[in-house]
């Protein structure tokens, strides 16, 4: 029987850009794509090393299959033509599982699934999504995201703050300038720690945000099936487990406490 195990391989983790075709193979090497900007999920080292739980996860399927991996660091609007093209096997990327991703490559069964959360300043009569629709209130988003969407369908126009980048949301919520900012749990998280003394954050999910992430892969991939049973031992063995614990101790005691759902609960 097959054996589970977090432990890296003993083997190269390269970073440089896709090769032409992972048909052109002359080995079993598993091409897997990340965006490696989503710690501690994808991340690199200084000198470009992957690291992170999809990168653990990813290695561990390897084992699992018998086949040495390769992380290839893939902007994220390469990713899914990077399946298509035969550039890689896999992704894992924290990718949720969409109908519309769904039409143009398959997914493995969930894994892991999150969803959108506030950071809020510690002088807002805001305390929780019911409060954003109030008038006078002002939410950032960043533009693009979904995010961004939800508060479009969801909130008046006049509530609404949009700006192109993530710090800049943050910025406005620290100075007191907007009352919230909605994004990733994740990445409110984090900013939070930064702004400590002004902000602070509600992780429970706004209504229709939380979505499964899955392993991607193209269209008819006959790793599906294999893939598919390593999700299921993995989290049976304690993997996932495992990983939350080393990545994620401090984040998953704030759910706990909060009684909501981490990452890689998906019973909730």
């Amino acid at each position: 029987m097959r054996q589970i195990t977090i432990a890296l391989l003993s083997i190269a983790l390269l970073s440089s850009p896709l090769i032409t075709s992972c048909s052109k193979n002359n080995d079993n090497t598993l091409v897997v794509a990340m965006e490696l900007q989503f710690p501690p999920f994808e991340m690199a080292a200084p000198d470009g090393t992957p690291s992170g739980i999809s990168v653990e996860t990813a290695y561990a399927l390897g084992e699992y299959l018998d086949r040495p991996v390769r992380i290839v660091n893939t902007s994220w609007a390469g990713l899914i033509p990077a399946l298509q093209s035969g550039k890689a096997h896999l992704v894992i990327s924290s990718m949720n599982i969409s109908a519309q991703r769904a039409k143009v490559v398959d997914f493995s069964i969930p894994y892991a699934a999150s969803g959108l959360t506030l950071l809020i300043n510690n002088g807002s009569t805001v305390t929780g999504y019911p409060d954003l629709a109030a008038e006078g209130i002002l939410v950032a988003v960043k533009s693009g995201t979904t995010g961004a969407l939800w508060a479009q369908e969801n909130l008046p126009t006049a509530n609404i703050r949009i700006f192109d980048d993530v710090s800049a949301c943050a910025l406005e919520v620290a100075q007191g300038k907007v009352d919230a900012f909605i994004y990733d749990g994740l990445t409110t998280f984090e900013l939070q720690k930064k702004f400590p003394d002004a902000t602070f954050v509600n992780l429970e999910n706004l209504p229709g945000t939380r979505g499964d992430w899955g392993i991607a892969m193209k269209k008819g991939s006959p790793l599906k099936k294999d893939v598919d049973a390593f999700i299921l031992a993995f989290r049976t063995s304690g993997g996932f487990a495992n990983l939350e614990t080393k990545y994620l101790t401090d984040m998953k005691q704030v759910f706990d406490q909060a009684g909501l759902p981490s990452f890689f609960n998906l019973g909730k």
